[in-house]
């Protein structure tokens, strides 16, 4: 990511409005536990912190929908001390959630909608109810989005699509003459695609992340580890992705 830049006014015309759809690859939390000489699976209680504060700076800067690589299907072959470190603070966020006002809809406070995305049925049972118990909680919710990519694979989200592609076909439900790429992204875990995608810790790849949504997001990558993300870095990528010229092939 460039610093901040001045531009001419030639440019200010032809700014973006703002993001409406924000995704962040979380990535750096073992890296930042280790410069802090701990176990590194320790960074991801660091990590979860951070989402919180998260939350909280996308309804200020008027975000709509907020998409998070939490944990992908190969985090699974992660050591088993750190695995179930990891479920432990999955169950200990989704129990915290079921009680947190941010995600109670009052009025005119606009509660938040919470989605988990991906092969859930990998994750222990404990965890699988927490989350649906919060899906179904705000489903109703007219706030901002936040989709947890857990146990996601951009591959696999593919594959997965394609499957039930194939399902329906031969079941009669779909004809195979409707199959187009609209049709495809109706079976994807999420059809909405991001306008931009933010990659902390220094690494400049997506990593499988959200392959087919992503063909015209713009790209942040910060050197920044995630536990070290703050409301000003957020800030700054959205100023600098106004100023980018979205052509989309034309």
């Amino acid at each position: 990511m460039t610093n901040g830049t001045k531009n001419s006014s030639n440019q200010a015309n032809t700014a973006n409005p703002n993001p409406s759809h924000v995704a962040i690859i979380l990535d750096g939390n073992r890296r930042f536990a280790k410069r802090l000489m701990l176990k590194p699976w320790m960074g991801h209680e660091w990590g979860r912190k951070k989402v919180e504060k998260l939350l909280d700076w996308c309804v200020e800067l008027g975000i709509k929908e907020l998409t998070l690589y939490a944990f992908s299907v190969d985090n699974f072959n992660r050591p088993k001390e750190e695995f179930d470190y990891i479920m432990k603070l999955f169950k200990e966020a989704c129990e915290q959630l079921r009680t947190d006002k941010r995600l109670q809809e009052k009025g005119n406070k606009m509660g938040i909608r919470m989605r988990f995305l991906g092969r859930l049925e990998m994750f222990p049972e404990v965890v699988r109810k927490l989350m649906r118990e919060l899906m179904e909680k705000t489903a109703k919710n007219r706030g901002l989005i936040v989709n947890f990519c857990m146990a996601y694979g951009g591959r696999q989200e593919i594959a997965d699509a394609a499957r039930k592609i194939m399902g329906d076909v031969e079941s009669g439900k779909l004809a195979a003459s409707d199959v187009n790429e609209e049709t495809f992204k109706k079976y994807l875990y999420m059809p909405d695609d991001p306008d931009l995608i933010i990659r902390t810790g220094g690494e400049k790849r997506l990593s499988g992340f959200l392959l087919y949504q992503s063909s015209y997001s713009e790209l942040f990558f910060l050197e920044k580890m995630w536990p070290e993300f703050e409301k000003e870095d957020l800030v700054q990528v959205i100023e600098e992705f106004r100023q980018r010229h979205r052509r989309f092939g034309k």
